[in-house]
């Protein structure tokens, strides 16, 4: 299996789901100590089909973050010691020719990354990628929940953009709180729980004066995150939120780009 597919529509808006892989390749699964419920706990099942339709460029990783985790840096992309993973101990004996040859897919998924936000800067002068995510609802237990005070509905990592892009982080924030997701209007804050990965990072590292990335994490509350099923009205619900905010972030986007040249 490929470890990720690009769908590339020529758009200034980028939707990405770097945490949707579930897929473990054959040659390493007897190295691996977790089984497929305590993976599926921590990966972002469904990011991949919320964002699948949208009329975008969407990039969706295949590979479970267990394997290569592609919103870390490299040197941590592969999970070495519990403290990597939640307190999981991931691996037994992984040669280091394994890791090396991760490490190689790692720096191949951002070479296309590279090429593609280049390509978008090209044609359109700007960009903007929604970095979709989703977090642990209730990780201590199947009956204890996260505190909502700490833990927000859909917390938008937007730390590491450029400061002419801030704007655009707190419009799209109020955009968010404004919706209905499932008849309430949701809890959406800003850097609370996570700030953006180095995903994120390496982004505006590179191209941040040309684009943002906006992280986004909802919380497990449209799934029981310790069985893997979905509330699918939750999840379509969700899926449409993304939908309608292509045109809002577009038409933004586009607005602060000419009010800055």
């Amino acid at each position: 299996m490929k470890d990720f597919t690009i769908v590339n529509r020529s758009t200034p808006l980028l939707a990405f789901a770097l945490h949707d892989g579930h897929w473990i390749d054959e040659s390493l699964r007897g190295y691996l100590l977790l089984d497929e419920q305590e993976r599926a706990r921590e990966e972002d099942p469904y990011t991949g089909y919320m964002i699948a339709d949208l009329p975008v460029t969407t990039v969706v990783v295949h590979a479970s973050r267990f394997q290569l985790d592609l919103n870390r840096i490299k040197e941590k992309s592969v999970y070495a010691k519990p403290e990597d993973a939640w307190g999981l101990k991931v691996w037994d004996g992984l040669p280091h020719t394994a890791i090396k040859a991760l490490h190689t897919r790692y720096d191949e998924f951002y070479a296309n990354v590279r090429l593609l936000v280049e390509e978008t800067i090209k044609e359109h002068g700007y960009f903007c990628i929604l970095d979709v995510h989703s977090y642990n609802h209730r990780r201590e237990s199947p009956f204890k929940e996260a505190d909502k005070e700490t833990h927000p509905e859909i917390n938008l990592g937007t730390f590491y953009n450029k400061a002419r892009w801030l704007g655009l982080c707190d419009s799209y924030n109020s955009f968010l709180s404004e919706t209905s997701v499932l008849g309430h209007q949701p809890d959406v804050r800003q850097n609370i729980i996570f700030k953006g990965g180095a995903f994120a990072q390496w982004v505006t590292g590179n191209f941040g004066e040309d684009g943002a990335v906006l992280s986004i994490e909802f919380k497990k509350t449209f799934m029981d995150e310790w069985t893997g099923i979905a509330d699918v009205p939750n999840v379509n619900n969700l899926r449409q939120l993304l939908q309608s905010s292509v045109s809002f972030l577009q038409k933004e986007t586009e607005k602060r780009t000419r009010s800055q040249q």
